[in-house]
């Protein structure tokens, strides 16, 4: 008679197995897992995205193995655009805006006019640089009585996710205001306040030094503290509202520029905007008025 306990030796393996067995989770259905997978071979997020997310609903006691296929993709997507940007040459990976339209403007000067602004950003791993130009034309009766051009080149480094720093060089000319050139050069910290799929804010602020040849031949340098802040409002999917606004202040003088814009998709590339910019200036040499504001509708082209 063979003794109870070498029975219970003789079942103990039997007994792990089945209750192993039954802790795995659910394999995932052949039918959704080739779904999932046309759907990431194809690469497209909102469709990944979609599908992982019926995927889950139908199928609940698969929910990790479904999330650990989505992880995968994205681990392999993000490795490949790292290894390209690495790879790439600083010519490269330039993308930009080229915005054009007519402006009625009101203040110092009230006038009809044409405006054109540029830009061109090239987004890496850690570093992006941006490049901004802008002109502001106008003629009444044989006379100019604008000649306002911008230029400006902006350097980033990402530091964690939210946090950057950054530096600044611009130029600017503006006779209307009093002076033929103007230099800024800036250097600071900023920080992404809020990041979602409706809403984007980032302010930044550093020390800054400001030389200026005025009309009048006279030229002096300051150093002082400059500050900005950048929001888009994605109403919907078509439409965005934009805020942007920069600032320069030291002892005496405070200048300060503020844009407003509310832009709508007309096609992937084609944007029209109705704009309105406030421009003060604490000193100004030919003017009595120390604001300038200049209403927009341009007409805007993405490449």
């Amino acid at each position: 008679m063979t003794p109870p306990m070498r029975h219970s030796l003789f079942l103990l393996p039997f007994f792990f197995t089945s209750v192993a067995r039954a802790e795995e989770p659910p394999l995932l259905p052949p039918a959704v897992r080739e779904m999932l997978e046309a759907a990431i071979a194809n690469g497209n997020e909102t469709e990944i995205v979609t599908i992982a997310k019926i995927a889950r609903q139908t199928n609940p006691a698969s929910s990790d193995e479904i999330q650990r296929m989505v992880t995968s993709w994205k681990d392999r997507t993000k490795a490949t655009h790292d290894a390209m940007i690495r790879e790439a040459r600083f010519t490269d990976l330039w993308t930009g805006r080229i915005e054009a339209g007519g402006f009625r403007s009101t203040g110092s000067t009230s006038e009809i006019g044409i405006s054109a602004n540029a830009t061109a950003t090239r987004t890496g791993i850690e570093w992006s640089h941006k490049l901004t130009a802008s002109a502001d034309y106008r003629r009444a009766n044989g006379v100019t009585s604008r000649e306002r051009y911008f230029g400006s080149y902006e350097p980033r480094y990402q530091f964690d996710p939210r946090g950057f720093a950054y530096g600044l060089v611009q130029f600017e000319r503006d006779t209307s205001i009093g002076y033929d050139e103007r230099y800024t050069a800036s250097t600071g910290i900023g920080y992404k306040l809020i990041v979602s799929k409706k809403v984007d804010l980032t302010v930044d602020a550093g020390p800054a030094v400001r030389h200026a040849k005025y009309v009048s031949g006279e030229r002096e340098t300051k150093v002082g503290g400059r500050a900005s802040m950048d929001l888009a409002w994605r109403i919907t999917p078509t439409l965005t509202f934009k805020q942007t606004a920069s600032g320069y202040a030291e002892s005496r003088v405070f200048t300060l520029n503020s844009l407003t814009a509310l832009e709508t998709k007309v096609t992937d590339r084609w944007s029209a905007a109705l704009s309105y910019n406030v421009q003060y200036e604490s000193e100004t040499l030919l003017s009595d008025k120390d604001f300038d504001t200049l209403s927009r509708l341009t007409l805007s082209y993405d490449f």
